[in-house]
Formats: structure tokens, sequence, C-alpha cells
């Protein structure tokens, strides 16, 4: 108790360097955090992949469609118990410049689309209501909430992949069935888009940006896969099918550089964290050399000067990362909050908390490791003679 006393005044001693340092600890801890939600929030996508759905894609490039008509071919392949299809719409809602009004948008088959994503919430009526009109169209309740999309809007979009000016009457706000199910998605119907390209873009009709299956074993998902690209082999549109997360994971590896950047600079942080408390810690033993010294002439063990210099040190980085802790929140809850679809999910997880907390900890027995080791060796004789 009494070394937990004088450790406190210790660290009080010098109030504004205290004050100062634990700041400095707070915002590199926040920025820690900060930057590992990043990149964890970069790669929801690939942790929410479900175990048994797989993609079919076109073998060139994801850019390229694929016929309507393989669909029941597909559809037949043992193994398969379910198969959708979808088609990247895009198009621009509102000013471009915004990149607020950028949310996916997606032509799908009203029918089955849902089936193969059952994470993905609609009342009953709702949908009922969306699956018979032509040009309606469900939103995810985030860009709802962000856009001020309700039951009965009409969303007009511009088209860029697809000329022309599209209304879609807002039918459905589906709601994700867990916290890593994207809501910021909109879904119209494929045989609109499709019945409007007939008349625009002959050339282009029939097509369609992906297949989307589920199976029934996940152990026979190599053996579907190699069954339905074989089936279009030498065909003029090959396919590549591949598991829902290797899917993923190929859109997560074209921004790998910058994943590793943010890795590299969140490590980084712990250098920073590191020297601006061996900095205080180092400052302080030297300053009071000759009071260990006194301390050992009257009787205080090892253990007591361990305990004063490491208790000091860890007392500031646990403030410190606490408070960094702390400020993580409100500072990645105002990023999601102004990237609202570019992060679907983007939530300060339970690891990137022990972690960041694991980083405070350790500066703080690594600051205090090397004017422990000093304070030990000097003698007696030595600290009294020292001027601090």
């Amino acid at each position: 108790m009494f070394v937990l006393k004088l450790v406190l005044k210790n660290a009080l001693r010098h109030k504004l360097r205290t004050i100062l340092t634990i700041v400095g600890i707070a915002v590199a801890v926040m920025s820690f955090g900060f930057l590992r939600t990043v990149v964890t929030a970069w790669s929801y996508g690939v942790e929410a992949s479900a175990a048994n759905r797989m993609i079919t894609r076109a073998s060139v490039s994801f850019i390229f469609p694929l016929p309507y008509a393989y669909r029941d071919q597909i559809a037949r392949v043992p193994g398969v118990t379910h198969i959708s299809y979808a088609n990247w719409f895009q198009g621009v809602y509102k000013d471009a410049a915004d990149f607020k009004n950028f949310f996916p948008r997606l032509a799908i088959d009203p029918d089955t689309y849902f089936d193969v994503y059952p994470e993905y919430l609609v009342p009953e009526q709702e949908m009922k209501t969306f699956r018979a009109e032509r040009n309606s169209c469900i939103v995810g309740q985030k860009i709802a909430k962000e856009h001020g999309f309700s039951i009965g809007d009409i969303i007009t979009i511009d088209g860029d992949i697809y000329p022309g000016r599209w209304d879609f009457v807002v039918r459905g706000i589906y709601k994700g069935r867990d916290a890593t199910a994207d809501e910021t998605q909109m879904f119209f119907h494929w045989n609109y888009l499709n019945e409007r390209i007939r008349e625009l873009q002959p050339s282009r009709e029939g097509d369609v940006g992906w297949y989307i299956l589920t199976v029934n074993n996940p152990a026979e998902m190599s053996s579907v896969g190699r069954t339905i690209d074989a089936m279009y082999l030498n065909s003029r549109a090959g396919t590549k099918t591949e598991t829902e997360r290797e899917f993923q994971q190929g859109f997560v590896s074209m921004s790998s550089a910058i994943i590793r950047s943010l890795e590299i600079v969140s490590f980084i942080i712990i250098g920073i964290i590191l020297l601006v408390l061996a900095n205080t810690i180092v400052m302080a033993a030297r300053e009071r050399t000759t009071e260990y010294a006194v301390l050992k002439t009257i009787g205080f063990s090892p253990g007591h000067i361990i305990g004063l210099i490491g208790g000091e040190s860890l007392l500031i980085a646990g403030i410190g990362g606490a408070l960094g802790l702390a400020l993580t929140f409100p500072v990645a809850g105002a990023f999601a909050s102004m990237f609202p679809t570019f992060f679907p999910v983007f939530n300060v997880e339970t690891i990137t908390i022990i972690l960041a907390a694991l980083v405070a900890a350790l500066a703080g027995v690594v600051a205090a490791l090397f004017p422990t080791i000093r304070a030990l060796r000097t003698s007696i004789a030595e600290g009294l003679r020292a001027i601090g």
C-alpha cells in the first residue's frame, strides 16, 4: 500500500509531463485501434461468407457477363440445391461527387435471390409486393436511414453502365439477420433491366453478371466447381466457380497493398507509444537516482524499486490506454457515418480492444525495463553522488 502511494505521488510530481505523456499514449492507442478497425472492416465480407455458398463468374474477368441460359444447366449439376443470379447496375444517384450517394445497386432474380441470401430479412408483405411490381426495389435498412427512403418513395438513377433514366419504387426495406450482414444495397428486378436493354441495346439482352449457388454439402464444393467449369471450358463464355469466401478474398486482394500499409503503420504506432512512455520514465528515474539510493539505505528491497518504477510506468500506460480505447469508439463511429456504404460493417471488434490494451500494457512494461535495471545496478554510493 505504501509503495502504491509513492507511485501515485511520483506520477503527479510533474503533472504537465505526465498529462502530456498520457495524452500522447491515448492518441497513439486510439490510432492503433482505429487502423485495426479499418483493416478488419475492409475484409468483413470474407468473414461473413456462407460456408455453403458459391459464385460462378466469367473466367476472364468479373466484369464480363454470362449467358442467362447457363442458369438451368448449372441448376442440374449434382450437389447444387439453389441457384440465383445478379447483375451489377450501379448508375448515379443524385450527386456522384458525394460519396454518401454511392451504394451497390444490383439487378436480381426476385424469386430466388433471397433464398441464397437468407441473412437478408424482408417482411413477407413487402416481399410479396416487391415481386409483383416490375420497377420496384428493396433497399437495405442502413441506406434507408441514411437517405430517408421509405415505402412508396421513388429512387431515380441515371444509368452509366446501362444508359438512361431509371425510376424505382421502394417496396421493401431489408434488415440483416446479424451484425455481419450488409444493409447498404439496393435490389431490383433483373427482368426490368433486361426488358429495357432489349429496346436500347439488343446485343446485351440476356446477360447475367454472375450466378450464386448453394450446395448441400460444403465438402462437395470443389467437385461442384470443377463440374460447372468443365461444362463451359470450350464455350465463348468460360466460367470460374469458387466459394464465396474465395470470391470475396479476390476483391480484398486487389487492395492488399493498402491493407498491408495500414497494418505496418498500426505496428509503427506501437513503437511510438513505447518511445513516448520510455522518454518519460527514463527522465523520471534519472531525476530520482539519489532518492532510490536513500530508499536502499533505509532498507527498501529491489522489489520495492521495481514496483516504484514499473508501477509508475504501468499506471501512466494504463490511463493513456484506457483513454485511447474510450476515444476509439466515437472516432470509429464518426468515420462510419462519413462513409456509410464504403464500409457496410464498421465495428470495433473485441480482438481490437484486446490488442490495444495489450499494446499499452506491453509499452508500460518495456518502458520501465531499462530504467529499472539501471536503478538496481547503481550502487548506493554512486546514487548518493548522482545529480539529477
